[in-house]
């Protein structure tokens, strides 16, 4: 099997509720989606998503995906796509970092392996260890009723996992969590999620002031080193997200026994091959993780939903259905959700196909027509 033709996509993903805030004053309506489709002289086609939270979240951009493809495309003509790994030493090669602009290449790459062998992309990760990936919402930064509203929306739809936005106003915050998570039912969780957003100091006053209340202390500070300075003060369990951005960022989180949780955002790490890579360390040392990414439609989702079914059900603290915080497609088909949970699907590869309807005319071809 060799590639015969890639293409690129863009297109925007509105958010469901109107204004997603999050962090130190960041705040997104629409967010702005790259598709690769890679097609093969085999007749199968596979395909990969990338979308930022934000045009500037995590220095990531979804124009850096067609930047990436400039340069990559044309050397992955010809080659065989079910080698996953020859496709990523290929594109490291060629391209130092960058791994969130080649993290839906590496995606269309497992997908077509999927798809030529017959076995979903769970199966060739390892197999099924989570049928049924629990997950969570987010309550975006809003007035305090609204935010209680909406995670009574949220409940009533199945879910028992709350990523609670902070990270803004210091104060505000403190009270924003000791209004919301008093309210939580037997058996349900909540996140404190500041997305890098306060001082060192700051954190350590909500740390503080919070020390009553059971919750997870999410990422509170931009660098792991300031994260560590509130962790040493801080009593809640603390989860790490966009810190971790690959293999060695776990090896010192195992050393320093540096968190208890750690986010895995695909794109954020560089792909599926080199997430299952950072997971699998993680877990071998007993640090659960969550499966997920940094947004995205079905096709992220898809990626996200095998990936969380691919890891040990211990070991797994949540997923989440990115696909359902847009009023606009990336895919048809993909994983699925119930009471609270996302179902990977059990057909070769990812499960998933482009919406091309939704899609739109491609920005970049490389082979075939072209």
């Amino acid at each position: 099997m060799k590639i015969t033709r890639i293409r690129v996509f863009k297109t925007d993903l509105p958010y469901v509720d109107g204004s997603y805030v999050w962090g130190a004053g960041n705040a997104i309506s629409v967010a702005s989606s790259a598709v690769v489709v890679i097609d093969t002289d085999a007749g199968l086609q596979g395909c990969g998503e990338f979308t930022p939270c934000g045009e500037n979240y995590m220095v990531a951009h979804s124009e850096g995906v067609a930047a990436l493809a400039r340069l990559v495309a044309p050397r992955l003509i010809g080659e065989d796509p079910r080698q996953v790994a020859r496709i990523e030493r290929l594109m490291d090669h060629l391209v130092q970092g960058h791994g969130y602009a080649k993290a839906p290449f590496d995606a269309a790459c497992w997908d077509l392996l999927g798809q030529a062998t017959g076995q979903p992309v769970w199966m060739l990760m390892g197999g099924k260890l989570t049928d049924g990936a629990p997950m969570y919402r987010v309550a975006p930064q809003r007035e305090l009723p609204d935010t209680i509203a909406e995670m009574d929306r949220h409940r009533a739809s199945g879910y028992r996992q709350f990523q609670i936005k902070v990270g803004g106003d210091w104060a505000k915050d403190i009270e924003r969590i000791r209004q919301t998570v008093p309210l939580l039912q037997p058996g349900e969780k909540a996140m404190a999620d500041a997305n890098q957003g306060w001082r060192v100091d700051d954190a350590i006053r909500v740390a503080r002031a919070t020390a009553d209340l059971d919750f997870i202390l999410e990422q509170p500070c931009r660098t792991y080193e300031e994260c560590q300075q509130v962790r040493r003060v801080a009593t809640q369990p603390m989860k790490l997200d966009e810190c971790v951005t690959g293999l060695h960022a776990a090896q010192r989180i195992v050393a320093d026994r540096g968190a208890e949780i750690c986010c895995l955002k695909i794109s954020n790490i560089g792909g599926l091959s080199k997430a299952r890579r950072v997971r699998d360390y993680l877990v071998e040392n007993r640090i659960p993780v969550v499966s997920e990414d940094t947004w995205g439609g079905q096709i992220t989702t898809a990626a996200v939903a095998h990936f969380a079914a691919s890891t040990p059900v211990e070991y797994l603290v949540n997923s989440t259905d990115l696909m359902n915080y847009n009023t606009r497609n990336t895919g048809i088909g993909g994983p699925t959700t119930a009471q609270g949970r996302l179902y990977a699907t059990d057909t070769p590869g990812l499960g998933v196909t482009p919406d091309f309807e939704s899609l739109g005319a491609p920005i970049a071809t490389y082979g075939g027509d072209a």
